[in-house]
């Protein structure tokens, strides 16, 4: 997973797939994680859920997460502040 740091953000890439069965992290998929989120992907209900899962899982505020690109699709770019290389390579294993 490649991992970036931009004045303090740490961005990553993601891969969504919504109207799963459940929500979960996955895995790494082509330098980045694969979630996949029960909320359809309509009305930003999709990207409000990935901010979600992604601020409790690495227990931080909703404010600190944020999509910085693909908001319409599936492969997004996110950025998320007050946490750590190692603490986003943690939510792999």
């Amino acid at each position: 997973m490649i991992i970036s740091e931009k004045e303090g953000f740490f961005s990553f890439a993601v891969h969504v797939q919504p109207r799963a069965s459940r929500d979960e992290i996955v895995g790494e998929y082509q330098d980045g994680l694969k979630i996949r989120l029960t909320a359809p992907p309509v009305d930003d209900r999709a990207n409000a859920a990935l901010r979600r899962l992604l601020a409790s899982r690495l227990k931080v505020p909703l404010a600190a997460v944020r999509i910085a690109s693909g908001a319409r699709g599936r492969s997004k770019r996110v950025e998320i502040s007050g946490v750590t290389a190692a603490m986003i390579r943690a939510l792999v294993a």
